[in-house]
């Protein structure tokens, strides 16, 4: 009997006669069709083949790989990267006559009827490498729960439909490419897709390492890959053996090994070592980077107009984002602040560090690991950054702001030795001295801002910078103006850490607004670049699945008057030397910058600049600064009457810049135009600053230096 004869025989036994006779026998040559196939519209039909999910890879600037993004595990390879005995034992359990017939195996498909026809349904497949293949197709792009279980329906309906596409796919490749695409789609379990990732997955080598029985081991997979998925358990592992084993009495019924081979292999233990899956932000070097990265991509519309195409984009792409992270930078950041924090303590310590005229950020790191494991106190969210970037709420920022008054006071023509006498207590003298941006009366007459003991009389821009003193910075906003001092900070880039419209209390320049440490680090790379604000940038070009490249430039506009950003860092670089960072001195070369620490120490901050790099660090507890303030503390094995700016975040910031700097030819600041600004700066003859303690901050006295919004103005 010939083959079309014993297929339409045993569809009729089956109850099925039109369809079964529309099926086309396909011999080696491809070239057999029933008469009524024709009749019946049997003919091919292009299949439409998107994309595999591809991972993508994210690469610091050195080309290192620091992360993986993917929905699907799968990492696709030619067929010549898979191992001969893969190929032979995938073939030999799923399609052995691959090779010699056409997009439908006869002999399989009437034994899959006839099996079908006993059992009164679906119990066969009987499917080709390239149906199974199509089926896969149509499996990974659908888009609905309708189009996925049409993909997987159990009826000779969808049968005819695969074997239609499957006529084309035959028509299109060669056999080897469709074998290729088929070990490339295929799904074999514990979240590997692609015979690659399988391989990775199950026994931590490449395809091309397979061995006998790792190689049947994964052909058995196949069939039913949740069944046997070995990741769920001894049932799994059990029954994934005993298909292995199926699979190696097989090939040596067909003599594709030898019945020696097949004992021998049967003889080894499953094997499976459960290789963790790559990538992902939790297993990154460089976690809080990565979250940057990632919620980059999510969330700008230069990745793609709405947010499901920007997903796409990241996790299925197959893209290799280069970005701007400094390994030794970042090195150097992790080191400093494990010298100082350990990732056991309740506060946490984060650092940013950015580059001055372009707003690449160079490193993010934190005291603790990123993480779910509230045992091991690990963070869950990106505490370097803001809410866009999977951050939280931040942490007030403390006396960093006053250098947004200073600047608007150098913006407004004052010079550096001019200033202004104040008491030990400040208190605005009517409601209308402050004025938000809506023009609202905002001061408050019944609250006084107060100094460390010692911190009144005559200040300058300069002095009253140094000392931080409380009562000159209320005074100089107040001459100032509140608004124009809040413009300042937003034109270097000033935002909330949680996205909400910044605090236009009087009380700004004390530093009231909740911050993060990138977000503060790109302010003060704006002085240290002389007025050139850049946006923070992590992504400098994206090369496709194609090898199609954009690249990505810094976005960029001068926000500050280039002498006035001069003047300022003059000021601000006397805070190493006779201000509140002289106790830990200064780096080696030109650096400026301002320690910052709240109400009664409740976070403790230190952001500073080179004109070759910038950086902030703030330290705080997540679990609430106001409730959880840095008194009577013990950080890094080492015990604080109270945490301020320069007894920590200043340290830290150092030891940082020291690293991450040396080798880097210094770059000088530009020299103040004195004709404009006048003289005496950090070239002024030593001043006493009182109090005068090493490892003091600036101005918190433990009654203000940051007013706490909530109890100061109900």
């Amino acid at each position: 009997m010939s083959s079309v004869a014993r297929l339409t025989a045993a569809a009729a036994a089956a109850g099925v006669v039109a369809a079964a006779i529309a099926l086309p026998a396909v011999g080696g040559t491809g070239a057999m069709f029933v008469s009524a196939s024709e009749d019946l519209g049997i003919k091919p039909e292009e299949l439409t083949e998107p994309p595999l999910a591809e991972r993508t890879t994210v690469l610091d600037a050195k080309g290192n790989e620091i992360a993986w993004f993917y929905e699907e595990y799968r990492e696709s390879v030619k067929l010549g990267e898979v191992a001969e005995i893969m190929k032979t034992a995938i073939l030999s359990i799923e399609d052995y006559r691959f090779y010699e017939h056409g997009a439908i195996d006869i002999e399989g498909t009437i034994r899959a009827l006839a099996k079908n026809a006993a059992s009164g349904g679906i119990a066969q497949g009987g499917s080709s490498i390239t149906q199974q293949y199509v089926k896969q197709v149509l499996l990974n792009s659908a888009t609905t729960d309708k189009e996925r279980n049409a993909a997987l329906e159990a009826s000779y309906a969808r049968k005819l439909k695969e074997l239609r596409y499957a006529m084309a796919v035959e028509e299109k490749y060669t056999k080897d490419e469709i074998l290729e695409k088929y070990l490339n789609i295929a799904y074999f379990g514990a979240g590997a897709n692609g015979v690659e990732a399988a391989a990775k997955r199950f026994f931590g080598v490449k395809a091309s390492e397979l061995t006998l029985a790792q190689a049947a081991t994964l052909a058995g997979a196949v069939q039913d890959p949740n069944a046997t998925d070995p990741n769920l358990g001894k049932a799994q592992r059990a029954k994934l053996l005993s298909r292995r084993n199926l699979v190696l009495d097989t090939m040596a019924k067909l003599g594709k090994i030898t019945p020696e081979m097949a004992a021998e292999a049967k003889k080894k233990k499953l094997g499976y070592k459960g290789t963790a899956i790559p990538g992902g932000c939790t297993a990154s070097e460089t976690p809080y980077f990565c979250m940057y990265v990632r919620n980059e991509v999510l969330s700008n519309k230069v990745f793609g107009k709405t947010p499901k195409l920007r997903s796409q984009f990241l996790n299925r792409g197959g893209l290799t984002i280069h970005t701007t992270l400094d390994p030794r930078m970042q090195k150097a950041a992790d080191r400093a602040i494990k010298k100082h924090v350990n990732a056991s303590d309740n506060p946490v310590a984060s650092e940013a560090l950015v580059e001055p005229g372009t707003g690449a950020i160079k490193a993010m790191a934190a005291s603790r690991k990123y993480g779910n494991n509230k045992r091991k106190k690990e963070m869950s969210y990106n505490v370097v950054a803001d809410a866009v970037h999977g951050g939280g709420t931040g942490f007030q920022a403390g006396s960093t702001f006053k250098t947004f008054t200073l600047i608007t006071a150098l913006k407004e023509g004052m010079k550096i030795n001019d200033g202004l006498s104040v008491s030990q207590g400040f208190r605005a003298p009517y409601y209308s001295s402050f004025k938000n941006c809506k023009g609202e009366n905002i001061g408050d007459p019944s609250h006084t801002v107060t100094n460390d003991e010692g911190g009144g009389g005559f200040k300058s821009l300069a002095t009253g910078t140094w000392q931080s003193v409380n009562t000159f910075f209320m005074a100089l906003e107040q001459k100032v103006g509140l608004c124009d001092t809040i413009k300042t900070a937003k034109d270097l880039g000033i935002k909330r850490s949680d996205g909400l419209p910044l605090l236009e209390f009087s009380t700004f320049t004390l530093g009231t607004n909740e911050m993060d440490p990138v977000t503060v680090a790109n302010a003060y790379a704006t002085i240290g670049a002389r007025g050139k604000y850049c946006a923070p940038m992590v992504i400098t070009k994206i090369t496709d699945r194609n090898g199609k490249t954009k690249n990505y430039k810094p976005q960029c506009n001068q926000a500050l008057d280039a002498e006035v950003a001069d003047a300022a860092a003059d000021i601000l670089s006397g805070v190493f030397t006779k201000g509140t960072m002289r106790g830990v001195g200064g780096i080696g070369r030109d650096a400026a910058g301002k320690t910052g620490t709240t109400d009664s120490q409740a976070t403790a901050w230190f952001a500073g600049f080179t004109p070759d790099l910038a950086g902030a660090v703030s330290i705080g507890d997540p679990r609430g600064a106001q409730d959880h303030k840095l008194n009577n503390i013990t950080i890094g094995g080492r015990y604080y009457g109270s945490v301020f700016g320069a007894s920590i975040p200043g340290p830290i910031w150092k030891d940082t810049m020291l690293a991450a700097l040396k080798g880097v030819p210094a770059t000088e600041f530009t020299p103040v135009n004195s004709s404009r600004f006048g003289g005496c700066g950090s070239s002024c003859a030593p001043v006493r600053v009182e109090p005068d303690r090493s490892d003091d901050d600036d101005d918190s006295d433990g009654v203000l230096e940051d007013t706490d919004i909530d109890t100061t103005f109900d």
